[in-house]
């Protein structure tokens, strides 16, 4: 599994630290604000409150001063003096005592005491004057700082104004304060964000750790490592997640094994299965296929994988892939493998959901090339039966309808007519009891009754009949049987009258097809462990085509002239199967217009062999 990286401030080990320092700072901003604002107005009102409160009571002194018409003005100027020297404030203020007129009575400043009798020409003082009423602001001062200006009337019992005070107090000390406080807090603040963010650290630690942990099992699930659990490391939401993830590895692991198994099963079935199998997916491209379709279709899996079917199949000139997906179908495939015709059946099913989605295709592949050739053979040996049969029958028909007709009465036409239908009857006689004697072997009806008899006495019995027959004159031709036997003593173990019955086929076939004059070789050879019959005749020779299925059922190379000579088509066929019911082999080797050898083995005993087990008997 690929593992995918990410940067430490993706991580959540730095996102939580940062959440907390985020909502510090908003928090924090928004206290500083609100307190340093707060505290600024309340540190401003009280301070302009106490400067008011101080000009009143001062105010209220210099009534009576002014009021005292016997004080001269150096009295005056004393007694005022002495009175605003009772102002007190820790901040530095300036006050000034201004006549009716704004003409400056006093002040407290020792530097600017040569202005008392000047004019004091302010806006303020003039309103403050004329309204009676108090004015109170802030002013800046050529050296920026703000400065708390205030303007009283001074009116007598009379009301009556006397003149007006005007104080000039520095608010640097306010600012100054704020500024510290601020730097206090911004120091404050710094404290508890570093206080903040090392809790936070070690919170997101805790709350990573087992994060991490129960990542880490997690990647190790989808590896299909399942034998180390996640590490639960408290009772919380989180351990309960990891005891979670623990059970999901547990039922992870048991579905993991019970899918292998299955898949182990599957393939198994697959792999040991007659039939081939193909699956592909929804677009139809082969995503299994198991050895035995490899086998019939003589491909390699590399070859199959990831290749459409219909290609793979040779289909793509009948049938799309949208043909095989609508619906089921069947297919016979013919194909040539190493220069064997084999026929395939495939049947194609469609692969659905339960919602009808069609997820792909299942071929299953069946070899029925035997099938398919025993049908035939089936199909031709009712044919050819039918066949065989209707051309007796006929001539019997015919020649009995002719002796009906009249024909009987004549006996210069009866009596030929008579051996033609007992011919017939004869030929019909043998063609059933043929086939008897083959139904009866494909059946496995018939027991060979062995006995072990000398092979040479045996094929000379036969030929001497075979001798006597032709020089009787009961054959139209002469031929020449010449005998090449080995000297050696041959016992083989076989039923007598079955093998009797192939070699009589045998050599009445070269008889039958032999010319006239035409010599037949009867041979016998040993080869150590078996005996070689061996049939040759000087006729026309058989090509290599018909001799391939020269002992198939009713199969003859010149049909009519084996109906001439009287024959079924089956007497190869029963001699090829007597010759492998005792352990033999059967062929045929011929040269066009030459001859044709027809040749069998059996397997045989020695005489040495036979005398040993008499002496241990014995």
């Amino acid at each position: 599994m690929k593992r995918r990286t990410f940067h430490i401030f993706q991580s959540i080990y730095f996102k939580i630290p940062l959440l907390f320092l985020f909502i510090l700072m908003v928090s924090f901003q928004f206290i500083g604000v609100f307190f340093i604002d707060k505290l600024e107005n309340q540190s401003v009102n009280s301070f302009k409150s106490q400067i008011n409160t101080q000009g009143d009571f001062l105010a209220s002194n210099l009534i009576p001063i002014l009021t005292d018409e016997n004080l001269s003005e150096d009295d005056l100027t004393l007694r005022l003096d002495q009175t605003i020297d009772t102002f007190s404030s820790s901040n530095p203020t300036k006050i000034w005592v201004l006549n009716p007129n704004q003409t400056i009575l006093a002040t407290d400043q020792d530097i600017e005491r040569t202005q008392v009798g000047a004019q004091y020409n302010n806006a303020a003082v003039q309103e403050v004057l004329l309204s009676r009423s108090s004015f109170a602001g802030e002013i800046d001062s050529n050296t920026r700082q703000p400065i708390y200006q205030l303007v009283k009337p001074i009116i007598s019992n009379d009301s009556q104004v006397l003149g007006a005070i005007v104080i000039e107090a520095s608010m640097e000390h306010i600012v100054t304060q704020t500024r510290d406080i601020i730097q206090l807090f911004l120091q404050s603040v710094l404290l508890a964000i570093v206080i903040a963010m090392t809790i936070a650290f070690f919170l997101s630690q805790g709350l990573t750790r087992p994060i991490e942990n129960i990542r880490q099992q997690a990647i190790r699930i989808a590896e299909g490592v399942y034998d180390y659990p996640a590490h639960v490391f408290g009772k919380d939401e989180l351990g309960e997640l990891a005891l979670t993830i623990n059970e999901l590895a547990d039922k992870v692991k048991d579905a993991q094994e019970s899918t292998e198994s299955e898949k182990q099963r599957l393939d198994g079935v697959l792999r040991h299965m007659r039939d081939g199998v193909i699956s592909t997916d929804r677009r139809g491209r082969v995503a299994l296929v198991n050895d035995r379709a490899l086998y019939l279709l003589n491909i390699y899996q590399e070859q199959a994988i990831g290749k459409s079917i219909v290609e793979l199949l040779d289909l793509a000139d009948d049938y799309s892939v949208h043909d095989l997906m609508f619906e089921d179908h069947e297919v016979k495939i013919e194909k040539t493998i190493k220069d064997i015709q084999t026929i395939i059946k495939a049947e194609f099913s469609v692969i659905r959901r339960d919602t009808g989605f069609v997820t792909g295709l299942v071929c299953v592949l069946t070899d029925v090339t035997e099938q398919e050739k025993t049908n035939q053979e089936r199909r031709d040996f009712v044919s050819n039966v039918s066949h065989e049969l209707r051309t007796p029958l006929t001539s019997v028909k015919s020649y009995s309808e002719a002796l009906l007709d009249g024909a009987l009465q004549d006996t210069s036409l009866a009596q030929p007519f008579l051996e033609v239908i007992q011919l017939e009857s004869n030929r019909m006689i043998r063609m059933v009891s043929n086939l008897l004697d083959l139904s009866k072997i494909d059946g496995g009806q018939i027991i060979l009754q062995k006995d072990l008899v000398d092979f040479k006495r045996v094929v000379d019995h036969i030929v001497d009949r075979m001798e006597f027959t032709l020089e009787s004159g009961q054959r139209d031709k002469n031929y020449k049987i010449v005998r090449h036997y080995t000297p050696r003593d041959i016992y083989v173990d076989i039923d007598q009258d079955r093998m009797t019955q192939v070699i009589d086929n045998l050599i009445n076939n070269a008889i039958k097809y032999s010319p006239d004059g035409g010599k037949i070789t009867i041979g016998l050879e040993d080869n150590r462990d078996s005996v070689i019959f061996s049939v040759s005749d000087q006729g026309l020779g058989i090509s290599q085509v018909d001799a391939e299925h020269l002992f198939e059922r009713f199969y003859r190379v010149d049909k009519a002239r084996s109906r001439e000579q009287g024959g079924s088509g089956l007497g190869l066929a029963i001699s090829k199967e007597v010759v492998e019911l005792h352990g033999g082999r059967i062929w045929v080797e011929s040269i066009e217009d030459e001859g044709s050898t027809f040749s069998f083995e059996l397997p045989f005993t020695s005489m040495d062999e036979l005398e040993g087990e008499w002496e241990e008997f014995e």
